[in-house]
Formats: C-alpha cells, structure tokens, sequence
C-alpha cells in the first residue's frame, strides 16, 4: 500500500480596492498581505517530501505557488482543472449595501443556488478538480504534491470527502490555507486543514 498527500492550497488575498467579485478576471494581483500570506504558508512546506507542484493559471494562484516553488526546488506546472469557478457575476460588487445583486434583472440567477444557477456546477467543479488530483497523486506516488486553486474548487473536495452534498450556506477555506487529502494507493483514507498564514 502507497501513501500519498496531495495538498490543496487557496491562493492568498488579493488587490482589490473595487471590491468586485473577479473570479476569472485577468489581471488581478496579490495584496501586500496576499505576499506575506504566501510566504507564511510555503514554510508549511519546508522540509516536506514534496514532488509535484501545480497552480491555477490565474495570477494570483501563480503568485500563491512561487515561493513555494523556491521552498520545494520545483518548477510550477500550470493546470487549467483547478481554475477559479465560473461565475455569471464576475466583474459585479456583490457584497454589501451597495452590491448590485439587488438590481432585479440579476435574480433569474440565483434561482437554484443548489446547483448553482449563477455559474458553474459543482459537479462540473468536483469533476475537473478531480481530475487534477488524481493526476498530481499519481505524478507523487508515495510522495507529497501540491496544488494552488481557488475557494469553491477546494470547498467541493472537502466536501465531498466528508461524504456531504455540494451545496452549501458556509465555508471553510481560509485564504492561503491547506486542505491536505492522505490516499492509500488511490483511497482517500484522511484529510486535514491548516492555517499556515492565521497570524497574517
């Protein structure tokens, strides 16, 4: 029997003075404390028997994964599977009293959050994660590996790890935190979840 650790790491905060949700939007930076958090959470890795090393294409889980790579001597595979969820919403502020959610020209999606009807599904999400996963434990077979992604794709792992539906009114999945998934051969056995960059 093989063990293997595949870690799920959320990339850490972002520049965004606007406040808009930028999901798959181009462009967007970590914070000053989005650096700080990526570093505080690449020592996690240090000493670590970490093989393979994967990030989302967009910029900020690419800015998440480099000081990882200088912990890990790895280079950065890029994975189009563990990129940010698609969302109807993006480029919109949705939080707040001035979130344009309200406008009722937007309410024909958010009709089954269940599903969710403003984006991408979440088995499509668990689908493509799933995928790359299994990709990066066969990659670090009886190693560890590590793969930079977004909330909701790893919010769907955890989930269904936990043998619990996708849908869901609350999250845990910090910024820069690590959802670790142990196989035995190719079974999840356990998984764990860190904060490395609590402090931060």
């Amino acid at each position: 029997m093989t063990r293997t650790v595949v870690h799920l790491v959320r990339h850490g905060e972002v520049f965004n003075p606007k406040k808009i949700l930028y999901g798959r939007l181009p462009g967007y930076h970590l914070s000053s404390r989005g650096y700080s958090m990526a570093a505080a959470t690449s020592k996690f890795f240090e000493g670590r028997d970490v093989t393979y090393l994967a990030a989302s294409p967009l910029l900020r889980a690419q800015e998440t994964a480099q000081p990882i790579a200088e912990v890990t001597g790895l280079e950065i595979d890029t994975r189009e599977e563990i990129l940010e969820a698609g969302n109807t919403f993006e480029g919109l502020r949705t939080k707040g009293w001035r979130s344009q959610l309200w406008n009722p020209i937007r309410w024909r999606h958010m009709l089954k959050p269940w599903e969710p009807s403003w984006g991408e599904s979440y088995e499509d999400i668990f689908a493509r994660m799933d995928v790359a996963i299994e990709d990066a434990r066969q990659r670090a077979e009886g190693h560890e590996a590590v793969l930079v992604s977004h909330q909701l794709p790893i919010v769907t792992v955890q989930r269904y790890v936990q043998g619990k539906p996708f849908a869901h009114a609350s999250r845990r999945c910090e910024l820069a935190s690590v959802t670790s998934l142990v196989f035995d051969d190719d079974v999840v056995v356990d998984w764990s979840y860190s904060t490395p960059a609590s402090a931060i």
